[in-house]
Formats: structure tokens, C-alpha cells, sequence
């Protein structure tokens, strides 16, 4: 089974054909960044009107990329929630509409929990992509991005259940903040990990709220107290932007790996899926693939490239759909 996916939830306007909920055919992703880098954040009225302009160029270019004409499609799916309003309009108005005029099912599609099903998908075309494992269920998903961070338990690929989320600031966002506080740019989630691979200090510390015995999290504290720092010390010598990068990242990432691999045990499950644009982070791919080989956990990070915003994922997970 050929399903085409869309998109559009954020800035993005992206579109994949993947066949069998596993093979990904094409997958392409036109972004609006530079657009928004001006701004230091996304402009929602910009990314819905690059969308509108761009989603038939792009829908058209995975068609080819695949190899496919609409009428070797057998279904259409599409970001249906969460996101910005008018981007999600974008993406559910042309799907609707062209799977109307084809004669497809469409299956709109939760992103949050797309993100998670990256870690089934492998590229055709790629050995080392096709030879790689796949992850065994139950399991923990944990969702790190720009607008969510959560915890789940995973019966089946249908079957998510929440076990914690953020209870005020998700951690891309707070990247991206601190990125700000900081001067560097956006976005910060990136830069932020690059500037503290040379920026090691062990007495400048952060701390993130913990909340003992939930699976909830809280990043609004430790960027206001980035915030504080910079105000009281930003003019004295000894301060140093890439000492604290590197506090503020070991914070974060040290308190995912902890609720993540604490859920892991709880629920007595042997695999831990990680997905969002956050699990691009190189601290939190190696401090969690280490915490994985100390409980026996297998742990699971999407290639890079389905770690951001991409339609493979709603493509893949609407299989599942496509089988009920």
C-alpha cells in the first residue's frame, strides 16, 4: 500500500510517500526559516502563506521522487493536529480536496504521535537503513520538540497512552530561549549544541524542576534563571556563553534521560522510541544510549533527517489506520 502524506502543522510544507507504513519512497521538505530567522521565532501568518504557495510544487515533487502517479496512491494522509491553525488549514484543504477529486481515503493523522512512528520507517534505497532493527512494542515514546515534551506508553503502534508531559515550557522551546537570552540566533536548539561541546564546566550548574514521583516536566524555571545569570554576570570577565550552554543542555538533557529511563523500568519495557526535533541532539542521543545499555534498554532515535517536522511520519503511521 502507497500512502501520500502532507505536512503542514509549523513552518514546513512537506510531502512522503511511504509504502507499506515502512518503506519511505520520497520525502521532501521545503522550509520557510530563513523567513522567520529574522524574527527570532516562527511568524505564523508568514508560514501559512509560503504553504499555500508551495504545497503543489511539493506534493508534486515526492509524486516523482517515488516513482508514482496519484493513481498508484492508495490513500491520502495529513497532519490533522497539533499546530498552527492556519498551517494545519493549508495542508487539511489540499488533502481533502485531492483526495476528493482522486477518490482516496484520507486519514488525518495526530503529528505528535507521528513523530514517534519515525522510528519504523527505513529509506528505500538505503542497505544500512533497511539492515537496522526495529523497535519491538510495548515501549516508552519520548516526544522532545519545539511545542511538546511528553512521555507515553505504547502498546501498538494505534495505542498511545500519556504518562507525563510539560507542564508549562517544552524543551525545544526553551532552547530556542535560552538560544535568545544568549544572542545566538535561531534556531537555538542547534547552536546551543554546538557552542557547549566546547563550553564543559562543573561548577556552573542549572537546575531543572523535578517533580518527584511524575513524569512531568518543567523548563520555564531554568530559563528564567539563564535569564538572571546573564543579567547579573553577562559584564564581568569570566563570563562565558558556551559554559553556559553546556549547563543548561546537561539540565535538560539529564532530566529527560532520568523520567525516560524511570518510566522505562516502571512500566518493566525494553525499548525507549525518542522522536521530535530535539532528538537531533547529540548530548541527549549519547547520554540516553548510554542509560539504555546500563538498564538493557534498546533505544531508538529516528534518522536525522525524520527528526524534524516531515510527512513520512503521518504517512507511515496512517498504515495502521489504512488496516483497521
Amino acid at each position: 500500500m502507497n500512502i501520500l502524506g502532507i505536512e503542514t502543522s509549523c513552518d514546513e510544507t512537506a510531502a512522503a510517500v511511504v509504502k507499506d507504513g515502512q518503506v519511505v519512497l520520497s520525502n521532501i521538505v521545503a522550509s520557510s526559516l530563513k523567513e522567520h530567522s529574522r524574527y527570532g521565532g516562527i511568524i505564523p501568518e508568514i508560514a501559512s502563506r509560503r504553504q499555500m504557495e508551495l504545497i503543489n510544487a511539493v506534493v508534486q515533487t515526492a509524486l516523482e521522487k517515488a516513482g508514482c502517479k496519484l493513481k498508484n496512491i492508495h490513500a491520502v494522509a495529513v497532519t490533522r493536529s497539533p499546530g498552527l491553525i492556519g498551517s494545519l488549514l493549508v495542508g487539511i484543504s489540499y488533502a481533502r480536496a485531492l483526495s476528493f477529486a482522486a477518490q482516496k481515503p484520507l486519514f488525518e493523522m495526530d503529528h505528535i504521535k507521528a513523530h514517534l512512528y519515525a522510528n519504523f520507517l527505513r529509506f528505500a534505497g538505503s542497505p544500512s537503513s533497511r539492515r537496522a532493527p526495529l523497535p519491538e512494542l510495548p515501549a516508552v515514546g519520548l516526544i522532545v520538540s519545539g511545542g511538546h515534551t511528553n512521555l507515553y506508553y505504547l502498546k501498538n503502534p494505534g495505542s498511545f497512552r500519556l504518562l507525563g508531559q510539560t507542564r508549562d515550557d517544552a524543551a525545544g522551546e526553551a532552547f530556542d530561549k535560552v538560544a535568545r537570552i544568549l544572542d545566538l540566533g535561531y534556531p537555538g536548539g542547534p547552536i546551543i549544541d554546538r557552542l557547549a561541546r566546547r563550553g564543559k564546566n562543573e561548577h556552573l550548574r542549572f537546575a531543572c524542576a523535578d517533580f518527584p514521583g511524575s513524569y512531568d516536566f518543567s523548563f520555564s524555571g531554568i530559563k528564567t534563571a539563564v535569564l538572571y545569570y546573564k543579567q547579573k554576570h553577562s559584564k564581568t570577565k569570566g563570563f562565558n556563553p558556551a559554559a553556559v550552554a553546556y549547563s543548561f543542555q546537561d539540565s535538560v538533557v539529564s532530566v529527560l534521560v532520568k523520567k525516560s529511563t524511570a518510566a522505562c523500568l516502571h512500566k518493566k519495557v525494553k525499548t525507549l522510541l525518542v522522536g521530535g526535533g530535539v532528538a537531533a541532539n547529540s548530548a541527549l542521543r549519547k547520554k540516553l544510549q548510554e542509560a539504555g545499555q546500563q538498564h538493557h534498554i534498546d533505544v531508538f532515535f529516528p534518522p536525522l533527517a525524520l527528526c524534524l517536522d516531515n510527512a513520512a511520519m503521518i504517512a507511515g503511521l496512517a498504515h495502521h489506520r489504512g488496516k483497521e
